[in-house]
């Protein structure tokens, strides 16, 4: 009898035992993918990842794209004369001082860029989001007899000029966004990070 009512009290223990242990495991194995699911994929981490960019064979006068965040990021290799036409363009364009446009402060000059050979944008019109064509080189142009170089957006006919300058009186209200970079050597950019680390 005394074994009997042992062999219950063992019996019963493991039972509990056993109980606990399969709730518990089945608890963390619930809770792993949903705490999983509230990380960002690698995906989503690479989507966000700066970007380096290697501008060795961009030529002067030439334009490369390249994608950061799932934005175009565009980058002008400007020739001398380019540089000479963003300084003639102060009084055609609406913010020349770029006080109020989106840009690291390192851009926050004529140029708009950390050296002036290099322009990097975002491709993004400021107006409703198009995505303006590039018409670098100063010749008249169907939109502008005189055209000095720059940007021109189709689908609501906003002008920028070689510094990424909205010209006044044109539907976009702001200059293009400069996203944050550095310079890692003389001939590769990072984009998506700058010195501060944005």
């Amino acid at each position: 009898m005394a074994d009997n009512e042992l062999d219950d009290g063992k019996r019963r223990f493991l039972i509990t035992a056993g109980t606990v242990a399969a709730t518990g495991a089945g608890a963390v194995a619930a809770a792993v993918p949903f705490v999983a699911s509230m990380m960002p994929s690698e995906r989503a981490k690479a989507a966000g990842a700066p970007v380096e960019v290697d501008v060795s064979n961009l030529e002067p006068g030439q334009r490369m794209i390249v994608e950061w965040r799932g934005k175009p990021v565009w980058i002008v290799r400007r020739t001398e004369e380019m540089l000479k036409m963003v300084k003639s363009d102060d009084d055609r364009v609406a913010d020349p001082a770029s006080t109020r446009s989106t840009q690291p402060s390192y851009a926050k000059n004529e140029f708009r860029s950390l050296k002036p050979e290099y322009l990097v944008l975002v491709g993004i019109c400021t107006h409703l989001g198009c995505s303006p064509v590039d018409r670098l080189h100063a010749q008249p142009e169907p939109f502008a007899a005189d055209w000095h170089g720059g940007f021109y957006c189709p689908c609501h006919g906003s002008l920028f000029d070689l510094a990424g300058r909205v010209y006044k009186n044109k539907p976009a209200p702001d200059n293009l966004t400069v996203p944050p970079y550095k310079f890692v050597s003389d001939t590769t950019l990072l984009i998506g990070e700058d010195t501060k680390g944005a």
